[in-house]
């Protein structure tokens, strides 16, 4: 880290994603400096006016890669085949990069090439690159100069299952049946009529039925979780809100072990996971309220709202238990452009460069 404090550019700074990178480095007390980059010609505050006044221009990515040895983090907010071209260039000269997209994410070229389509042109960094959940992998990422941030659905949906899968209680016979809702941001910025205000509010959009790209990252890394391989049923849409993510899987109980469980047994693992507050995650919440009313009452608060994690960097979680029918429910939700994005990328700077992982980042949900 400079003397001076940190020098952060981010390249792809026009799209929402980078937008939020750049209000988040705004508000860290270490950042001193920050370089957007974009290939249009209209100034920063028109693209981003919520950032009006803070003096922040682009400049192009050719002439920023041309300088990033001047940089402590480069965070690359690209589409993906971008990162796989730019992250060769900017490592050769000496900076950390944190990659938002899906370039990384995949420890193999086959793997990138089965979920993408397309081939990967920096193989030889795949190995290197350290899978960005903070809370998994931090010791990894304090070392590393190369982060693979991963999918927003994919880091609320580990969040939110690994510790029932680390239980051993799941059916590993049985896929995990996953629904998961974004905002219209994680649609990205280029207009399209279906994602239009109009078309979008009173209504939802579901897209990619036929098999999400960021299912294979989820499978992969909750083997992990699971000591062994599983198979996901994701479903995903758009929702009439901007930003956030739902989550809620359903997990079927191994047979024999269907008459210990109960919603109690489930908090209790994961609070032993993730601990409270300041004495675990920091950015991982339990919702562990008591239950209110009958067994058909609508009870909604013992369950996270999407709306508790709106601009910030928290991961909620809640958990019920189907005794009938043997079926654990979970239900996680993150800010799509926060945790799942911009604000876990901040979390993974701060553990690289030796600072408190929570710097400039433990602002509440609004």
């Amino acid at each position: 880290m400079s003397t001076t404090g940190i020098r952060a550019a981010v390249i792809g700074g026009t799209g929402y994603a980078g937008g939020e990178m750049c209000r988040l480095l705004l508000n860290h007390p270490a950042v001193t400096e920050i370089v957007p980059t974009s290939r249009g010609d209209e100034p920063f505050e028109r693209i981003h006016p919520n950032l009006l006044g803070t003096g922040l221009e682009f400049t192009d990515a050719q002439t920023l890669t041309a300088q990033a040895d001047g940089f402590d983090v480069v965070f690359l907010c690209t589409p993906s085949g971008e990162a796989m071209r730019l992250a060769p260039r900017l490592l050769a000269a000496g900076t950390r990069v944190v990659d938002l997209s899906a370039d990384f994410r995949f420890p193999g070229q086959k793997a990138y090439e089965s979920a993408y389509g397309k081939p990967h042109t920096a193989p030889q960094l795949l190995p290197e690159a350290v899978y960005g959940v903070t809370e998994f992998h931090r010791d990894r990422i304090a070392s590393s100069r190369l982060i693979a941030n991963p999918g927003c659905y994919v880091i609320t949906a580990l969040l939110g299952l690994d510790p029932l899968l680390r239980s051993d209680l799941a059916d590993p016979h049985a896929p995990l049946h996953i629904a998961a809702v974004n905002g219209t941001t994680g649609a990205g910025v280029k207009p399209r009529t279906e994602i239009l205000h109009a078309e979008v509010f009173g209504s939802m959009l579901p897209y990619s039925l036929q098999g999400h790209r960021h299912a294979p990252e989820l499978e992969h890394h909750l083997a992990t979780s699971a000591s062994r391989p599983v198979t996901v049923d994701l479903s995903t849409a758009h929702g009439n809100f901007a930003r956030g993510i739902y989550v809620q899987a359903s997990v079927r109980i191994r047979e024999e072990r269907r008459g210990q469980v109960s919603r109690e047994l489930l908090l209790d693992h994961y609070r032993e996971r993730y601990g409270a507050g300041a004495d675990g995650e920091f950015f991982v919440r339990v919702n562990d309220q008591d239950m209110a009313g009958g067994l058909t009452d609508k009870d909604y608060r013992r369950y996270p709202s999407l709306a508790g994690v709106t601009g910030s960097n928290f991961c909620h979680i809640g958990l019920d238990y189907d005794v009938r029918r043997g079926i654990a429910k979970v239900v996680a939700v993150t800010d799509n452009l926060g945790k799942g994005a911009a604000g876990s990328a901040v979390q993974n700077m701060n553990v690289m460069l030796g600072l408190d992982e929570t710097t400039g980042l433990r602002g509440y949900g609004l």
